[in-house]
């Protein structure tokens, strides 16, 4: 008898977000993601996936914006988060990857508004995984409704 593990629907069909970034980079930034964050290769792996598929959404946010379309606030959560800041720090890869999906660069800019703090942000951010075709990973998303960065950040200027 055979046990396979019980997949979301539409999971089968999603993509592979590691396809996103070339092979080495990858294994990079799950190696950088382990040893600064003293997490499993497994977890490591899962998020930066999220990361990239967070990423994947937020360039085609950039894009929008830039041709005038409508779009919306997308954000992070605390586990995707520090794979965004660990990829940001592979400088060259993270430049590649931003003009090949967003045509520029993609700035993390903190903020925190009411629609971070009471979910509404995230609600709004699931939507726009999902359209990038990639596998999204629901423990990284759901349940998540703490900001990814700590009150202070309104000060920054974003």
């Amino acid at each position: 008898m055979t046990i396979t593990e019980a997949r979301p629907v539409g999971v089968a069909d999603a993509k592979d977000p590691r396809t996103l970034v070339p092979a080495e980079v990858f294994d990079a930034l799950v190696e950088d993601l382990r040893r600064y964050h003293h997490v499993t290769k497994e977890y490591a792996e899962r998020m930066l996936g999220q990361a990239l598929v967070f990423l994947k959404a937020q360039a085609e946010i950039v894009r929008a914006r830039a041709e005038g379309r409508p779009w919306v606030r997308i954000v992070p959560t605390v586990p995707v988060d520090p794979a965004w800041h660990a990829f940001i720090l592979r400088t060259q890869a993270y430049l590649r990857f931003c003009q090949e999906h967003a045509g520029r660069y993609i700035h993390h800019v903190p903020f925190q508004d009411e629609p971070m703090l009471d979910g509404t942000a995230l609600e709004l951010t699931i939507p726009a995984l999902e359209a990038t075709g990639y596998y999204v990973d629901v423990e990284f998303w759901h349940g998540e409704r703490k900001p990814c960065c700590p009150p202070e950040c309104n000060d920054m200027g974003g």
